[in-house]
């Protein structure tokens, strides 16, 4: 039977109003996808109380909301594929950890639009489909076309033992790791661009198969094909939203861990994780002094955070791991233009589909433009409208409309700033964002007319919005940049070097809700003892109970 989904005061209480115990069967830093992932599982099949704490005053991570009034908006999820029937995995384990409680809005046919230069292309649900839409717009490279959607199955095929080898134990891991691996990386060692060219595609294919790079934020001469291929392939079926919006995943996520015992609390921010004599994690200090304590400890803080900031410097065994982090680099960070209109979405004809909107084919080139003047024009946007998305959104705010505006922001244009305040960043800061709002603004009039003299509200986030609120040092959307070198890693696994401490997260399998999902599910795999087809079997036969 489906619990009952608390209320999202319940989910989002502050730390300073709760009352907590000192001892937990385990704690979770980070309320995101893989950090709730985690905890749902380990209460719901092990009946763990887990304390889950958020420095962020909402839970979700970048599943959250934020409102103003007559208005929200999501932060993160544009939209989820591999949900929208009850047949595909990520469905049913959705449904296994929420009790059939997150209900999914399917999008329509064409999930979506591409304009490059001159050209728009349509991406259309059912992989066939797909490949005959795709042989229409390129007849004469019908047969790239064909090669290019085999390189993506057999790649997406090899991620699930590659993945899989993160939650195995680390004998078994150092037998046999490298057999697990090399099938994925014989295509994530090498760019999507280096792929896409030894298939044969055109300068113009290749930049619609690419047009969705935003997605895992990386062009094609930087991105993985290993990345890329898991993207394209989790939407070749399209895609679908959250009924009720996307705050609606940690509201229904909250009963497992809830019913258990457990509890989530926001504004909680950890300072450290504590070790003992013999450097076992055993509990997490907070920023406040108070201390919590459990035999089990997961950080969905990322990698960086996690074993740079909450571990000591002189831990033992971190200094592997350390030295990989340090040949990383941060995914790419961006701006994000929040607009209110007035009028529901289907007044005025507002487009579920997604839209991105490309200056030219090479997007490296347009990114690179970008990255060295912030006042050229637009080379790369991503256009949304949650409000038409989400079928309960008219019920919520009546007569009003939400849309939002993407592009890349490097953290460049920003260190300047990077030591104020939120809120309190000077006149130069609010400056550079009027300006850029605006530049945003008539740009989203230009590519969907509709909004026009209908803008009520627009608000710019930076990469330093996500930094404050997120704690990525360089406000990056994506944790680790998901480059060819991110992929050869052999440090981020589930179980880390201290014993009792576990990894989650984007970091630990890739972005975006899906991937985090399953960051949790090899995370809880890794602590039960299990692997991760027996926690997904476990997890998908609960739904059905």
């Amino acid at each position: 039977m489906p619990w009952d989904t608390p209320d999202v005061d319940t989910v989002n209480i502050s730390y300073r109003q709760h009352s907590l115990e000192e001892s937990w069967d385990a704690i979770v830093i980070g309320s995101g996808m893989g950090g709730l992932t985690t905890a749902a599982v380990l209460a719901q099949q092990a009946g763990k109380r887990v304390l889950v704490l958020e420095r962020h005053y909402a839970a979700g991570g970048f599943t959250h909301v934020f409102h103003r009034p007559g208005y929200e908006w999501d932060v993160g999820v544009h939209y989820v594929g591999e949900v929208h029937d009850a047949r595909f995995e990520a469905r049913r384990i959705f449904d296994a950890l929420t009790g059939v409680r997150l209900e999914w809005a399917r999008m329509p046919d064409v999930y979506d639009r591409a304009r490059i230069g001159d050209r728009e292309y349509e991406f259309v649900s059912g992989r066939d489909r797909f490949r005959d839409r795709l042989q229409e717009y390129f007849p004469v490279e019908r047969e790239t076309v064909d090669r290019y959607l085999r390189a993506v199955d057999e790649a997406k095929r090899a991620s699930m033992m590659y993945f899989a080898e993160k939650a195995v134990p680390g004998p078994i891991a150092r037998v046999a790791g490298g057999l697990m691996r090399c099938g994925f990386l014989r295509w994530a060692s090498r760019t999507t661009g280096e792929v896409l060219a030894s298939l044969g595609a055109s300068v113009e294919l290749a930049a619609c198969l690419t047009a969705q790079w935003g997605d895992y934020g990386l062009p094609p001469a930087q991105s993985s094909f290993g990345i890329h291929a898991i993207v394209a392939a989790h939407y070749f079926e399209g895609a679908a939203y959250p009924v009720g919006g996307s705050a609606r995943i940690a509201e229904t996520f909250a009963p497992a861990i809830l019913d258990a015992g457990g509890r989530i609390v926001t504004s909680a921010e950890a300072a450290s994780v504590m070790l003992d004599r013999r450097n076992r994690a055993v509990g997490v200090r907070m920023a406040d002094g108070r201390e919590f304590r459990a035999p089990i400890i997961v950080s969905d803080a990322g990698a960086g955070n996690t074993f740079g900031k909450l571990l000591p410097p002189e831990t033992p065994g971190l200094d592997a791991i350390r030295s990989e982090l340090n040949t990383t680099t941060p995914s790419l960070a961006h701006l994000c233009l929040y607009v209110g209109l007035r009028g529901s979405a289907a007044t005025l004809g507002l487009p579920a589909a997604n839209l991105w909107v490309h200056a030219t084919p090479d997007h490296d080139a347009n990114l690179a433009r970008l990255s060295a003047n912030p006042a050229a024009p637009f080379s790369s946007l991503f256009i949304s409208s949650p409000s038409a998305k989400d079928p309960q959104f008219e019920d919520r705010h009546p007569g009003r409309s939400t849309m939002e505006v993407v592009t890349p922001g490097p953290w460049a244009w920003f260190e300047k700033w990077q030591e104020t305040r939120w809120k309190k960043r000077g006149a130069a800061y609010d400056e550079w964002k009027r300006e850029m709002s605006e530049r945003m603004v008539a740009e989203l009039v230009r590519q969907i007319p509709a909004a026009a003299g209908r803008i009520d509200s627009a608000e710019l986030s930076t990469p330093l919005s996500t930094r404050h609120f997120a704690d990525y040092s360089q406000g990056e959307m994506y944790g680790i940049a998901s480059t060819p070198a991110r992929f050869r890693m052999r440090g981020l696994r589930a179980a880390t070097p201290v014993p009792g401490l576990y990894l989650t997260g984007a970091d630990l399998i890739s972005l975006g809700v899906t991937g985090a999902l399953y960051s949790g599910l090899t995370t809880s795999s890794a602590i039960l003892g299990g692997n991760m087809a027996k926690a997904v079997t476990r997890t998908v036969r609960s739904a059905a109970a």
